[in-house]
C-alpha cells in the first residue's frame, strides 16, 4: 500500500514513519507534506492508497483538502491533537481517528480496518468487471496482479504482451510494462475472442491495432509504440492472410 503522510509538525511525520516501518512494512511511504498544497501536488503526483492526514495546519485544515479532489479515491487516517473533530471526520468516512500522541496498539487496529476496507474495494471492482464481462459475454477488461493489488486493463488498450520464461510482460498505452506471472499462453487463451490479437512469435502476443508497419523483407512489425516484433517465418502467410480479411 502507498500512503502520503501531511503534517505540519515534521517530529510528528517521523514518529508516523518510524512506526509504520517498524510495524507495517507493506505500507510504502511515498511522499510527506507540512501543508495542504503541497499534499494536493503529493496525492496526484503519486495516487496513494491512504493519507495520513492531520487536521489543524497553517491556511487550509485537513478537511479542507478534501475539496480539491472532485472524486476522493484514497483513503483517510487522521491523526491529530484535537479530540472535537472526531465526529466530522467519521462524516466524511474516514478509515480512522487517531489522536496524538499516537498509541501503537490503537494505529494497527486502524491498519487493519484499512486492509479490510482496501480488500473490500478490490473484490468488488472484480464482481463489478465480472458482471461486466458477461453481460457483454466477452471480456471488456482483465485483471492483472501487481504488488499490492488487481490492475483492471482494458482489453483494447494492450498493445503487446512479450513471454518472459514463466512470466509475461504486458504492454498498455496508459501504463508502464507489467510483469504478471501468468505465462503467455494464458493470455492467449483469454484474448482469443478478440480477433485484433495475433501471435507473430512464440514470444510475442500483439495487437494489430496498434500496428504501424510491417516489413516482409525483415521479418518485423513495428507498432504505434515503435516497439519491433519479430515475425516468426511459419506466421507470416497467416498473418498476411488476417491482414487481407481486414482490409
Amino acid at each position: 500500500m502507498n500512503a502520503v503522510i501531511i503534517d505540519d509538525e515534521e517530529a510528528a511525520i517521523r514518529v508516523l514513519t518510524n512506526l509504520l516501518t517498524e510495524f507495517s512494512p507493506e505500507i510504502k511511504i511515498v511522499a510527506t507534506a507540512r501543508n495542504v498544497p503541497d499534499g494536493v501536488l503529493a496525492i496526484n503526483r503519486n495516487k496513494p492508497d491512504v493519507v495520513f492526514l492531520d487536521i489543524e495546519m497553517p491556511d487550509y485544515s485537513g478537511f479542507e483538502l478534501l475539496e480539491f479532489f472532485p472524486q476522493v479515491d484514497f483513503e483517510i487516517i487522521f491523526i491529530t491533537a484535537y479530540s472535537q473533530y472526531a465526529l466530522r471526520a467519521f462524516e466524511v468516512s474516514a478509515i480512522d481517528y487517531l489522536l496524538k500522541p499516537l498509541q501503537i496498539n490503537k494505529l494497527e487496529a486502524a491498519l487493519e480496518k484499512l486492509r479490510l476496507k482496501l480488500e473490500h474495494n478490490s473484490m468488488t471492482d472484480r464482481l463489478n468487471t465480472l458482471k461486466e464481462n458477461l453481460k457483454e459475454q466477452i471480456i471488456r477488461k482483465i485483471a492483472l496482479p501487481i504488488s499490492d493489488g488487481l490492475l483492471f486493463v482494458k482489453v483494447d488498450d494492450i498493445t503487446h504482451l512479450d513471454a518472459e520464461g514463466a512470466y509475461t510482460k504486458v504492454f498498455t498505452i496508459n501504463n508502464a510494462p507489467l510483469l504478471v506471472s501468468k505465462n503467455l499462453k494464458f493470455f492467449e487463451d483469454i484474448l482469443k475472442p478478440h480477433s485484433q490479437f495475433f501471435r507473430p512469435h512464440r514470444s510475442h502476443l500483439i495487437n494489430i491495432n496498434f500496428l504501424v508497419k510491417y516489413s516482409r523483407h525483415e521479418d518485423l512489425l513495428i507498432l504505434e509504440n515503435n516497439f519491433k516484433i519479430t515475425i516468426a517465418k511459419n506466421k507470416k502467410e497467416e498473418f498476411e492472410s488476417l491482414i487481407e480479411k481486414m482490409n
